[in-house]
């Protein structure tokens, strides 16, 4: 259970209103480093704005998100750069940002956390492989010291873009998709796209990549080369992921740890094996009222919830 014993992020008391709207109330769970977690809960129990919060499209009324990049975010020093106002520290224990303070750019190029969307965003008139070199932007206008020296080619600016093209390949190459390099991206099958644009975040080497629904319209051979993809990025690339999954046969077979919302509220957070038989959460997405909880434990029985 690495998120109890090393905690990659440590959503505390996070809460998101909207006027008199509260999209998320009072909502603190961790993420292990090295897991696959899975946020899941019915239609507008609020998990897309989790993620927008912690990647920062949205700043969080109240609430702290504590990311160690490297090492732990202790206790202590989590308290200490609160106290601090600052963003990020670099402490012995560990790089420790605090998400809530950052713009969204901070938190990719520097705290190194990823993200796609519900909806494919790829560049669809550019090619597979410009698609994955243009996600490496950052390193390759560094190596142009942000001059022309990139368009003229000279200092370090050649020998990145050629690193770049060739990390571009090799992920094409993991998931079969090197031969289709020249064609643009929007030619494409679906589930070839999906995991083009998963592919394209992992240029970026981030620490933590953030999937908002992955296997939406995915048929059931896609679904599988999608697990085969998300399990290989935590176990070869050492990083770890954070999902909003409606599939429950995906969240069930790849991840470590489920936190389940609803109403913006935290109703279950354990194994998978856990929250499957939490009668709350079979209550959350059968539909019935908080009175009706204990009605579905009884009806569920010992045998029931073991099946």
């Amino acid at each position: 259970m690495r998120w109890q014993t090393d905690p990659l992020l440590q959503v505390e008391h996070l809460t998101m209103r909207f006027g008199g709207l509260v999209a998320i109330d009072d909502l603190s769970f961790t993420a292990g480093r090295g897991d696959i977690t899975a946020l899941i809960g019915p239609n507008g129990a609020g998990k897309t704005t989790v993620f927008n919060c912690i990647t920062g499209f949205y700043k969080p009324t109240e609430g702290r998100l504590a990311f160690a990049r490297t090492g732990i975010a202790a206790p202590a020093g989590v308290d200490a750069l609160t106290n601090t106002g600052a963003r990020f520290a670099y402490e012995p224990s560990g790089d420790i940002y605090l998400l809530e303070r950052m713009p969204d750019f901070e938190i990719s190029a520097q705290a190194r956390v990823a993200r796609t969307f519900q909806n494919i965003r790829l560049f669809a008139g550019m090619t597979v492989l410009e698609n994955l070199v243009v996600a490496q932007h950052n390193p390759l206008m560094q190596a142009s010291g942000w001059t022309v020296m990139g368009l003229l080619g000279i200092g370090g600016y050649a020998r990145r873009e050629s690193e770049a093209v060739d990390k571009a390949k090799s992920w094409l190459d993991s998931i079969g998709l090197l031969e289709r390099a020249d064609d643009p991206a929007g030619d494409l099958p679906y589930g070839d796209q999906r995991r083009l644009e998963i592919i394209r975040a992992m240029c970026t080497d981030p620490v933590l990549l953030c999937l908002d629904e992955p296997a939406a319209g995915l048929n059931p051979r896609e679904t599988a080369m999608l697990n085969e993809l998300l399990l290989t990025i935590r176990d070869e690339h050492n990083t770890s992921l954070l999902l909003i999954e409606h599939d429950m046969a995906v969240v069930m077979q790849i991840s470590d740890h489920v936190v389940v919302i609803d109403y913006g509220v935290k109703i279950s957070d354990g194994t998978p094996e856990f929250v499957r038989n939490d009668p709350k959460v079979i209550a959350a997405y059968l539909g019935v009222s908080d009175e009706e909880v204990e009605q579905v434990e009884s009806e569920i029985g010992a045998d029931g919830g073991a099946r």
